[in-house]
């Protein structure tokens, strides 16, 4: 791998990386205080887990994204999957303002019905151009789906 496509590959798992943290500033200041007194499900995991899984999520999808990137920008069909992956990555970090920041499993919810969707559009646009970019992201969406139910729980019982 050339040093320019090298730098390309780490900008991109920078920018989930970051998207991550963003999210943590509103995730973090709110689990020892809302997020410990609310009711869970019995099958909401540690609290541990959630910064691990969530890191090597981040890393594949930057990886995820250099792949189609480097398909070609100038291409119209890479240009519209960057973009749409784009979105989901606001959608994911919007996910914990609105969940931890707003402490609203409401709103949380609804953000994440859309990021789940957003997801799925993704993996479909990705496929077409390079089918390991869209498998990259099937740990993604597994993770998604079961926050997705895991909020809508939260919701529920609170």
């Amino acid at each position: 791998m050339k040093l320019k496509n090298a730098g390309i590959l780490i900008g991109f798992i920078i920018l989930c990386l970051l998207a991550g943290i963003i999210g943590s500033i509103f995730t973090t200041q709110n689990i020892p205080t809302w997020y410990e007194s609310i009711n869970k499900p019995s099958f909401n995991p540690p609290n541990w887990v959630f910064g691990p899984v969530w890191t090597i999520l981040y890393v594949l999808m930057g990886i995820s994204a250099y792949l189609i990137y480097s398909k070609g920008i100038k291409k119209k069909e890479v240009k519209l999957a960057l973009i749409i992956f784009g979105i989901q990555l606001v959608l994911n970090t919007l996910w914990s303002i609105l969940f931890f920041g707003l402490t609203s499993p409401l709103f949380g919810l609804i953000c994440i019905i859309f990021l789940w969707l957003f997801i799925v559009l993704i993996m479909k646009l990705f496929y077409k151009l390079d089918k390991k970019a869209a498998y990259l992201l099937i740990p993604y969406i597994l993770w998604v789906s079961f926050a997705t139910i895991l909020n809508y729980y939260i919701f529920i019982l609170n």
